[in-house]
């Protein structure tokens, strides 16, 4: 029996280790977000002050490890096998969780996924014991720590308004301060904001958190509580000091030095906050297991665990243990960058690309408070309005994200980080698991809504994005509950069996999420290059890469026509789903082009803008041939997956030949492309006039089967529909190499070389 037990310890430890893994990559965005999108240092740097952070952090943990241990539940009420069936459940549940947010990019809270868990696996394990015991469903009280648990959640939620708030109004007033352009009032005020953020990251970190350190003693908390205003006195001038010095000898940054400091103390409030999440229920188990194998010849189902109800000092070899596995997969994980990339694109100050789509929600909250806007600003006087403006201009910052490509500046992300950092540790000196995701990210949102970084261009999207990933905190919650629940209930059922069957599931899980993870980071740089590519397009490029996305376009595009009328003929659903995928791949790329085109306008040189409009045409024709392709293959597959009648013989050779046609035809367009050779469009159009009036008689031919009732209605429509949209996708694409062509006639009468006029003669 002793061994079965070993055994779920020895579980617990691999799985805490798998859960710091997972747990960083999630919780990475909490302290590098700021760093990275301001670009305070080199990437190396600030990855190596983030794992000083984490380590020193760990050894701050010891006294959040309680709540894993009595925090949720009363342990004194429960057996020994019953707390092991408890701490099993919420581990597997937590892995799979944050493994599943993690591979889709999205930040959940860490925090509120132990909480629940343990939550769920206690109530499933109280409920089978009144079931037992024969006591009614009122008894549940006894054995969960509803007060405890309530302050948990109530906390954490109210973390959501606490953190905003306080963000948006300590971002206006640095704003304030320092406007856009901080240069000027850096020198006088700097190094004064540089003293109080230290302070401050001070005192909430060494001072309140010193009691829930693993290695300082009694006497020595003691003496810094006595000492606090000293303590900060000292502190806010010798910073004062040697941030002015820094600034006066080396010319250096103040605010640099501020977003690391911050960058380091919110990677220690995290680890010191947040390891409990982590390795807080494994650490129990193996105490829990300790003290049962100290009473030898104790049956598991009787031996009483009281001992989780007093005061436990985790060992600082252990927490630094933990912290280490922290550090090394903070560098190894490429989910813990996608999850940043997130936070960092809803509060990037400028417009661009959105993830999110708008949402009926979002537009009523963005016209809400458009409307309260305009209401209030009938009682500002013109001159603080004006004042207001002028230190809200943004160009200052437009010119340094051209040069730096920062998403966001130094000011944001130093009050980022101080007011987190801060708020982070006074939980933790209170003992409360407060949500490092939930405060980081709502006070990332605070500042960016201060900055006027949602303009009436981005508001929507970005609203659409904080509710989608508060709505995903509390998606985990349930299912962080449901999913402990119902995996407490199988363990106690199944016994071993059941947890063998789990962990091979979780493996198969989390594989599976990887290999989903890899495919959406391989469309992501296709998404970079593309990005890239607009960032290098200029008036000497600008046609060579237009016609580089034309030809690989077409190409995809016959591919695709080809595949998808084969599919329909042959009746094959899986190509036909690889045929859907690989079309809304496409139409996104089209649609990121197309997105991309103002800021690729606005680099061109002013004798190059005429080049400009030739680029947008190309474009649009672009888009309008991948959505004749989208509405050819997508009635394909819904035909396909309803089980519809399959073709008759006559319209499957039909279909066939047109099918062999327009490839041919794509095959002679896409050639002229690459060897530029517009003096054969003549012969293009004439294959597109024969084609078109093929697709006319395919028709008429349709419509005879209609009468001769030879046609179901599904059929009919399915096929006219193709007749049709390819009769467009014929269309568009000669619309494409005409724009193409007098694209390249453009660019060659301004170039030197001289031009054949009769090599582009026009239809």
């Amino acid at each position: 029996m002793e061994s079965y037990y070993i055994f779920i310890v020895v579980i617990l430890i691999i799985l805490a280790v798998s859960d710091l893994v997972v747990g960083v990559s999630n919780d990475a965005v909490n302290f590098l977000n700021s760093s990275i999108g301001s670009k305070a240092a080199p990437f190396k740097l600030i990855m190596f002050i983030a794992a000083l952070g984490i380590l020193f952090g760990a050894t701050f943990s010891s006294g959040m490890m309680e709540v894993a241990r009595k925090g949720i539940f009363h342990p004194d009420q429960f057996f020994f096998s019953e707390i092991m069936i408890i701490f099993l459940a919420v581990m597997m549940t937590d892995i799979l969780l944050l493994d599943l947010f993690n591979t889709f990019a999205l930040p959940t809270s860490t925090t509120v996924s132990i909480v629940f868990e343990l939550l769920g696996a206690a109530v499933a394990v109280s409920l089978i014991k009144i079931s037992v015991l024969g006591d009614s469903a009122g008894t549940l009280g006894n054995y969960i720590n509803s007060s405890s648990a309530l302050l948990i959640i109530t906390g954490i939620l109210l973390s959501v308004v606490i953190a905003f708030t306080i963000g948006l109004i300590v971002q206006w007033l640095a704003r304030l301060i320092f406007s856009f352009n901080y240069e000027k009032t850096l020198k006088y005020w700097g190094s004064i904001w540089g003293g109080i953020a230290i302070s401050i990251i001070t005192y909430f970190i060494l001072i309140k958190g010193a009691k829930g350190s693993s290695f300082l003693t009694s006497e020595t908390v003691d003496w810094i509580k006595q000492n606090t205003f000293y303590i900060l006195l000292f502190s806010f001038i010798s910073w004062t000091i040697i941030l002015q010095l820094i600034y006066m000898v080396f010319k250096f940054n103040i605010l640099k030095i501020i977003v690391l400091v911050g960058t380091f103390a919110l990677a220690m409030a995290f680890a010191g906050n947040d390891l409990v999440n982590f390795v807080g229920v494994p650490l129990a188990g193996l105490e829990s297991l300790t003290s049962f194998l100290a009473n030898e010849g104790t049956d598991p189902g009787a031996f009483v665990m009281t001992t989780l109800s007093g005061k436990i000092q985790t060992p600082t070899y252990m927490l630094l243990l933990a912290g280490l596995v922290m550090v090394i997969a903070l560098y190894k994980s490429k989910k813990a960058r996608s999850v940043t990339a997130t936070e960092i694109n809803l509060s990037r100050q400028d417009e661009g690309y959105e993830r999110f789509e708008s949402s009926m929600l979002a537009r009523n909250l963005v016209r809400g408070t458009m409307n309260f806007s305009a209401a209030i600003s009938k009682f500002v006087p013109a001159g603080a309005q004006g004042f207001i403006s002028r230190k809200f201009n943004q160009k200052a910052f437009q010119e340094r994200k051209k040069k730096e490509g920062v998403s966001f500046d130094l000011v944001r992300a130093s009050v980022n980080l101080v007011v987190a950092s801060a708020l982070i540790s006074l939980a933790t000196s209170l003992k409360l698991p407060l949500s490092t995701t939930y405060v980081t990210f709502m006070v990332a949102m605070g500042t960016s809504l201060a900055d006027k970084a949602w303009g009436r261009d981005s508001a929507v999207y970005r609203i659409s994005g904080v509710i989608t990933v508060i709505g995903g905190w509390f998606f985990t919650a349930f299912s962080a509950f449901a999913a402990a629940f119902i995996l407490a209930y199988l363990i106690h059922i199944g016994g071993l069996l059941t947890i063998i069957l789990l962990i091979i599931a979780i493996i198969l899980m989390v594989y599976k999420s990887f290999k989903i993870h890899r495919k959406r980071e391989s469309e992501k740089v296709v998404y970079e290059e593309r990005e890239l590519l607009g960032l290098e397009i200029n008036g000497g490029n600008i046609l060579t890469s237009c016609n580089d996305n034309v030809i690989g376009t077409l190409t995809t595009v016959s591919d695709l026509y080809n595949k998808s009328i084969n599919g329909l003929i042959k009746f094959k659903r899986k190509s036909l789903i690889k045929v859907d995928e690989e079309i809304t791949k496409l139409d996104k790329n089209i649609k990121h082009i197309k997105n991309s085109l103002p800021r690729i306008i606005a680099k061109l040189q002013e004798d190059d803008v005429e080049s400009g409009h030739y680029y947008v045409q190309v474009v649009n024709y672009l888009k309008e041939t991948v959505n004749a392709l989208t509405y050819i293959s997508k009635p394909v597959y819904t035909y396909i997956d309803n089980n519809h009648k399959p073709l008759n013989n006559e319209q499957e050779k039909e279909l066939n030949q047109l099918r062999e046609d327009i490839s041919n035809f794509f095959s002679s367009t896409i050639l002229v492309l690459k060897e530029k050779g517009f003096v054969n469009i003549d012969g293009i159009l004439l294959e597109q006039r024969s084609l078109i009036d093929r697709l006319t008689s395919l028709s008429k031919q349709q419509l005879k089967r209609i009468k001769n009732q030879e046609s179901g209605t599904k059929n009919s429509t399915l096929y006219l529909n193709i007749m049709n949209e390819s009769k467009n996708l014929l269309l568009f694409t000669i619309n494409l190499i005409k724009a193409q062509r007098d694209f390249l006639v453009f660019k060659t009468n301004k170039s030197t070389t001289p031009v054949l006029e009769k090599e582009f003669k026009k239809e």
